[in-house]
C-alpha cells in the first residue's frame, strides 16, 4: 500500500509552490506514496512556465520540476486575484487558508491519512481575516482535539541518526513562557511524545530528555526557581508513572544539544543521544534544530487522528518565483509523511510493518 497523502500549496505568493514542483519531480519522494495537490492549477502551471524558462537559461534540466498537467490537483481557493509572486497579500493568505480546509476536509472525510502542508503566511492568514498562530492549530481545532504538539524530526546525512524534538510551548512570547509552563501542560506533551514514539517509530521504550527552563536548570534555585519549585518533583512523579521509559533531566539547555550534534555529525556516536528531546519553549528547541538540519527539518503534528508533516522553513518571499529554493525539508515532508502514515496502517493490521 502507498499512503495518499494531500500536499497543500502553502502561500502561492511564497515558494510552496515552487518546493511542490520540485520535490514532486523526485521519483525517490513519489515512489513512497499517491499524491494529491490541494491549490490553484493555474498558480502551479504559471509557476511552472516561469522556473521552466529560468532553468533551460541557466542550462538546467526541466525534469527538475514536475509538469502540472502529469499531477493530480484538488482545485481549492478563489482564483489568483489580487495575488502576486513574492508579495504576500490578504488575497494570498485567503487562498492558502482555503487550501488547508479542503486538505482538511477531504482527510477527515477519509481520502487521504495525511497533509503534508505548504509554508503559509500568518500575517496574511490575519489580514485575510483568520486569526490563528498558525496551521497546527487549525488543524487542531477542525480535527476536534485539544491535546497536540509541534516534533520536529529530521534524519542525519552524514550518520542516519534521527533527531526528534518536541516544543512545550510554541508560538507566544517569552515573557509569557515561565506561567504558561505547568506540570500539568508538561504532563500532556510528555505522553503525546512517548505516544507517538511507539505509534509512528516504533519505540516502546524510549530514552527522553528534559530540558530545564533556566541556565544551568536553575543551579539549586540560583538562576530561577522553577525546576526547584516543581519541575524536578513533576519529573520524579514522572519517572514513577513511566518505570519503563528513560526520563533524564532537568537537563541544563546549554548542553542538553552537545550529544545530538556529536550523533548528527559523527559516525557510531548515536548511542549516547536520546531517542527524543523535551524543549521548554521555542527557540530553545529549534536553534539546535535549525542548526543541524535546517534544509532537512520536518515539523510533524503529534496528537492529531492523521498524519500531518511540514517542511521546516517560511514562505521566503523575498526569493520567490527566482527557482532558487531549496525542495529538501518538503521531500522530507513528504517522505516522513508517507512513513508515518505507513506506520499507523501497520499498527492497524491493514498493511505489513515497515522494514526495518
Amino acid at each position: 500500500m502507498r499512503p495518499k497523502l494531500a500536499v497543500t500549496l502553502g502561500d502561492p505568493a511564497g515558494i510552496g509552490p515552487e518546493v511542490v514542483l520540485k520535490a514532486l519531480a523526485d521519483p525517490a519522494v513519489t515512489g513512497t506514496c499517491e499524491v494529491t495537490v490541494v491549490g490553484s492549477r493555474a498558480v502551479l502551471e504559471r509557476t511552472y512556465a516561469q522556473l521552466h524558462r529560468q532553468l533551460l537559461d541557466r542550462g538546467v534540466g526541466a525534469t527538475v520540476l514536475a509538469n502540472p498537467e502529469g499531477l493530480d490537483i484538488l482545485e481549492a481557493g478563489a482564483g489568483e486575484a489580487g495575488m502576486a509572486t513574492s508579495t504576500g497579500s490578504a488575497a494570498s493568505g485567503a487562498a492558502s487558508f482555503a487550501y488547508m480546509e479542503a486538505a482538511i476536509a477531504g482527510t477527515l472525510a477519509g481520502s487521504f491519512q495525511g497533509i503534508v502542508t505548504g509554508p503559509i503566511s500568518k500575517a496574511c492568514w490575519k489580514a485575510a481575516g483568520h486569526e490563528y498562530p498558525g496551521q497546527t492549530e487549525l488543524l487542531a481545532e477542525r480535527a476536534g482535539v485539544r491535546r497536540f504538539g509541534m516534533l520536529f524530526v529530521a534524519r542525519s546525512p552524514h550518520t542516519g541518526w534521527t533527531l526528534r524534538t518536541l516544543l512545550a510551548t510554541t508560538h507566544i512570547p517569552l515573557c509569557q513562557v515561565p506561567a504558561a509552563l505547568t506540570p500539568e501542560l508538561l504532563a500532556r506533551k510528555l505522553d503525546l511524545l512517548v505516544e507517538c514514539l511507539r505509534q509512528d517509530f516504533g519505540i516502546e521504550k524510549p530514552r527522553i530528555a528534559i530540558a530545564g527552563l533556566n541556565p544551568h536548570s536553575g543551579e539549586n534555585g540560583q538562576l530561577g526557581v522553577e525546576e526547584k519549585d516543581w519541575l524536578i518533583p513533576w519529573l520524579q512523579e514522572e519517572r514513577e508513572w513511566w518505570p519503563e521509559l528513560q526520563l533524564d533531566g532537568p537537563v541544563p539547555p546549554d548542553t542538553m544539544w552537545v550529544k545530538p550534534a556529536q550523533a548528527w555529525y559523527k559516525s557510531g556516536a548515536g548511542g549516547g543521544a536520546h531517542d527524543a528531546y523535551l524543549a521548554m519553549y521555542h527557540d530553545q528547541g529549534l536553534i539546535p534544530v535549525k542548526l543541524m538540519a535546517f534544509d532537512r527539518a520536518v515539523n510533524t503534528t503529534v496528537g492529531l487522528p492523521f498524519v500531518r508533516t511540514s517542511p521546516d522553513h517560511g514562505t521566503a518571499f523575498d526569493i520567490a518565483g527566482r527557482g532558487v529554493a531549496d525542495d529538501s525539508s518538503m521531500k522530507a515532508a513528504i517522505q516522513l509523511g508517507a512513513e508515518l502514515a505507513h506506520q499507523r496502517a501497520a499498527l492497524r493490521g491493514e498493511v505489513s510493518p515497515p522494514a526495518g
